[in-house]
């Protein structure tokens, strides 16, 4: 798939694949100035506040570095069938926003079009699932302390100004659930500034890092998006190779043997080969292949034919040409199809919107397939709004026969 975000996050970054991720920090700025305000702005994001039920900590609200109780900033409605259901009350949002507050909304990926798309392009890209948070904060107000996070996170500056401060690692590659604690900062600061409107930085799993408006004065505002990368380690592994181990019988057994020795020689030999046979590449490809699509848009006849698709698999679909056709994988499913529909099925699966009305009945009916399989989704209406502008659309049309 090809996304500007994509294109733009290598080039601010001087990175040449997602290779770079998590090696070190790095900062530059986007290349096309109005790519920033794409993915998001600060009016479209209390928007997006105000029409969604809404609950902490998916939304949260801070003052003077300190979170607020959600009494302060949510509300209880009661419906006429007298359902009750949490939002934000925006009158009390705005007055903590106005006194120098901050809001943080998680995932906002499941509500933005945009940013859903962005997403999933950095996932096809990566390899790796991608969610986005959003930071709002006006005035002179705090952001969090310093801090560090358990996942690579690209950070992109949509409007206004905060100032960053990041600091190396102070234990390797830290984990969520670790060997031990890591509570002391890093006393090595990689690099102290001001993040500008389409400014970019990367900042690796464990680095230090903390964000501020204060002292930037009581006038102006920060709005900045975060894309978190959980990459999977070693350890991700060894558990699923763990789970693996549960089909065959020797690891079933009890651990000791009747005169209370463990069989050690026997048992770890067996690992061994399981681990051979579902090696580190072996459990990636089969996580990305089985992993279903996050959200799934339906095709309803009745509401008029399938105009447009495009793929909505978490990862890049795998399409092998085979002896008896072509097999795709991606999206917890494994399809096969003739031969004669494998460049079709490049473009339907290529992340692209695809245009359908030069195609003919065939691809047409090859999309509505793939709809109902759930690796793609419908592109009616409004529905292609989070690729306008940043994905570009292709038209397939069917190639003319060579036969005499």
């Amino acid at each position: 798939m090809e996304h500007r975000l994509v294109a733009g996050i290598e080039k601010a970054l001087g990175w040449d694949g997602p290779g770079a991720i998590g090696r070190a920090f790095a900062r530059g700025h986007l290349p096309e100035p109005d790519l920033a305000t794409r993915l998001m702005t600060p009016h479209r994001l209390l928007d997006l506040v105000m029409r969604r039920h809404l609950a902490n900590p998916q939304l949260r609200c801070y003052a003077d570095g300190e979170e607020l109780h959600p009494s302060e900033y949510l509300t209880e409605v009661v419906n006429r069938r007298r359902q009750a259901v949490k939002q934000a009350d925006m009158a009390s949002l705005g007055r903590v926003l106005s006194a120098g507050g901050s809001l943080v909304l998680d995932s906002v990926d499941t509500f933005d079009p945009v940013l859903e798309v962005a997403c999933r392009a950095l996932g096809w890209w990566s390899g790796e699932l991608v969610s986005v948070n959003a930071y709002l904060g006006v005035g002179d107000t705090a952001g969090f302390g310093l801090h560090w996070d358990d996942h690579d996170v690209v950070c992109v500056q949509v409007s206004g100004q905060k100032a960053w401060e990041v600091r190396g690692p102070s234990r390797p590659v830290p984990m969520y659930r670790d060997a031990e604690r890591n509570l002391t900062p890093a006393e090595d600061v990689l690099w102290g500034g001001v993040m500008n409107p389409g400014d970019v930085i990367h900042i690796p799993r464990g680095y230090w890092h903390t964000a501020t408006r204060v002292g930037s004065g009581d006038d102006g505002h920060t709005l900045h998006v975060t894309f978190g990368l959980t990459r999977r380690t070693p350890v991700s592994w060894i558990a699923a190779l763990a789970d693996t181990a549960r089909a065959d019988q020797l690891m079933r057994t009890d651990l000791e043997m009747a005169d209370g020795v463990p069989a050690n020689d026997l048992l770890v030999e067996r690992l061994a080969e399981l681990a051979r046979e579902h090696d580190p590449a072996t459990y990636l490809a089969a996580t990305r292949a089985s992993t279903p699509p996050a959200r799934h848009l339906p095709h309803i006849p009745a509401l008029g034919p399938l105009e447009a698709v495009a793929a909505v698999t978490e990862f890049a679909p795998e399409i092998t040409a085979t002896a008896d056709g072509v097999l795709v994988v991606a999206g917890g499913k494994r399809l096969t199809f003739r031969s004669r529909a494998e460049q079709p099925l490049r473009t339907l699966l290529s992340g692209h919107p695809v245009h359908l009305a030069n195609g003919g009945p065939d691809l047409a009916a090859l999309a509505d397939h793939l709809v109902k399989e759930g690796l793609c989704a419908p592109l009616n209406g409004d529905s292609p709004s989070g690729y306008t502008g940043l994905v570009p659309a292709v038209t397939y049309s069917p190639q003319p026969s060579t036969s005499a």
